[in-house]
């Protein structure tokens, strides 16, 4: 029997590119990676730091003690893990988080509803951050606001030019946008839970001894982790559901934990993360199935979460079609691999993302009539390394 290896990505920009070596030397000091095997080492080694994703406004804005926990190592990063992943325990979404993100949603359709149509992304956007604000804290300030201001750290669309005006130009909007968003939403919550505190991160950080300028940065980390990661799935997932009815029948007729796994297998294939880095904190030996590869102090290790995702050596065959029926060659796997990041800097958020997601989506094709009126664009976001999807309408006229 041929097996029907055909490509479902909505989102790649190198369809074809199958054939790429696991590890390949870009320059002296950058390598690229796009081995399963190879990726895990590095994520998951003590002898790698992070790097890339906001890792210059961390060391430029915060002390290594009070650094984001996305950017902290070692000892401290762990402490910091433990204490914040009460706030992304699954038991904590289940909960307390559960009735917010299906409220939110309801009120989304009923907005869907009133002229028929509406914009995919920005529903999105709404529901996400509505949900980390209440995980974060910045819940004083309009939820509209809000979101257009978090929106500006992720949709800088001035990054491919340059030169030193650009540069200096982009460094501007970058500092205006930050003061903004600290004047406008961090610093209001600061104030009031300092007189009060609650049960959110903003809390546990002023608790912690932070400064008001390391809160800051890790409400930028936070907040645009959480946001991009949602929005963008939504949007990715209800493109393949609306396209393939025995998907969405599936996903419809299956209960949470079927439907998790159906975003978990979307979510492999059109990673919303597209590369992690890490830099080499000392010279280091990796192992590609019996090959090694030696990598000298200070290199940067770019991981290419799309390729890993499609290693045969985890996704097993045809590993550019959706199937959530796939098989995951190794059990300490996640379905969606890669996607969520590995090691101690997985993403705490996964579980959020995923609830949000299922939430939505169950609640947006029970809607009689509706229907995909507009496929969105697709930009790439060179923040994340991926994609932006945009523009989508749909209607239940």
């Amino acid at each position: 029997m041929e097996l029907d290896c055909r490509d479902d990505r909505k989102t790649s920009f190198h369809n074809g590119a199958y054939d790429q070596p696991a590890f390949e030397r870009i320059s002296r000091k950058v390598v690229r990676i796009r081995g399963i095997n190879l990726a895990r080492q590095v994520l998951r080694s003590a002898g790698f730091r992070q790097a890339g994703f906001m890792a210059e406004l961390a060391s430029r804005f915060t002390r290594s003690s009070g650094a984001p926990v996305l950017f902290q190592e070692g000892e401290a990063h762990r402490k910091q893990r433990s204490a914040t992943a009460p706030f992304f325990a699954p038991k904590m979404v289940a909960t307390r988080y559960r009735q917010l993100i299906a409220e939110k949603s309801a009120r989304l359709m009923n907005d869907l509803r009133s002229p028929g149509h509406a914009d995919l992304d920005t529903m999105g956007m709404e529901l996400s951050v509505a949900v980390t604000a209440e995980i974060v804290g910045p819940t004083d300030s309009s939820q509209s606001g809000l979101s257009n201001r978090l929106n500006s750290f992720l949709a800088d669309k001035d990054r491919e030019s340059v030169g030193t005006l650009a540069n200096s130009v982009r460094m501007a909007l970058a500092f205006y946008r930050m003061l903004r968003f600290f004047f406008c939403d961090v610093m209001p919550a600061i104030r009031s839970r300092r007189a009060l505190g609650r049960d959110d991160i903003i809390s546990h950080l002023i608790d912690q001894g932070y400064s008001t300028r390391e809160i800051l940065t890790e409400c930028i980390t936070y907040g645009g982790a959480g946001v991009a990661t949602t929005r963008e799935l939504i949007v990715v997932a209800a493109w393949h559901l609306f396209d393939s009815p025995d998907l969405r029948k599936r996903f419809l007729d299956s209960d949470e934990t079927g439907r998790i796994v159906v975003l978990e297998e979307v979510l492999r294939l059109e990673p919303v993360v597209g590369a992690l880095y890490r830099r080499a904190e000392q010279d280091m030996v990796l192992n590609d199935s019996g090959r090694t590869e030696g990598v000298t102090a200070g290199t940067l290790l770019a991981i290419d979460i799309r390729a890993v995702n499609a290693d045969p050596a985890a996704a097993g065959v045809c590993p550019h079609r959706l199937d959530p029926d796939r098989q995951i060659q190794d059990h300490r796997l996640p379905r969606s691999l890669m996607s969520f990041g590995d090691g101690p800097h997985r993403c705490p958020g996964a579980a959020v993302a995923l609830q949000e997601s299922v939430i939505f989506l169950e609640q947006l094709f029970r809607i009689p009539g509706i229907r995909l009126a507009r496929t969105p664009t697709i930009a790439s976001n060179l923040v994340v390394e991926s994609y932006e999807l945009r523009g989508a309408i749909v209607t239940c006229i």
